[in-house]
């Protein structure tokens, strides 16, 4: 039993920290694409935009591939409502987790509390970065067409 709370919280560090520095990167990366284009303002906020929100959704990816692949490790872990969930599954638990809408229908059980409620503390950073670059983006060039 303890092993499994070891593994789960290894396994937690490591997803959160890989989602976190792949955010940093896409959103450095992003920058710099919307600082040096040559396309129009409105052009690039919406480049940036769309950028974000595929890096949000290949973390989401992330986190629920790494719940899927913990899914057995311990007592009750998985998805409580469902007898064998699929990966489409765990990821759609980590989007409601990620974006922090809560649980409805499914929620996690056993050890994978855990992860997802680090997830939901990680995807509230993650998205109010988001949205605090698309601010400062959208604030400097908003008008400059």
């Amino acid at each position: 039993m303890a092993l499994g709370y070891f593994i789960v919280a290894l396994a937690t560090a490591l997803i959160t920290i890989a989602a976190i520095v792949f955010h940093y990167e896409a959103a450095y990366r992003l920058g710099a694409v919307t600082s040096w284009s040559t396309l129009r303002p409105r052009l690039r906020i919406l480049v940036l935009f769309f950028g974000l929100l595929l890096a949000h959704v290949l973390e989401i990816w992330l986190f629920g591939i790494g719940a899927w692949l913990l899914a057995g490790v311990g007592p009750g872990s998985g998805i409580s409502e469902m007898q064998q969930p699929g990966l489409l599954d765990y990821v759609y638990l980590s989007a409601a987790t990620y974006t922090t809408v809560g649980y409805g229908d499914l929620s996690p059980g056993g050890h994978l509390r855990f992860l997802f409620g680090t997830e939901a503390l990680a995807g509230l950073m993650l998205i109010t970065w988001s949205a605090s670059l698309t601010f400062i983006e959208m604030q400097n060039h908003w008008r400059d067409e």
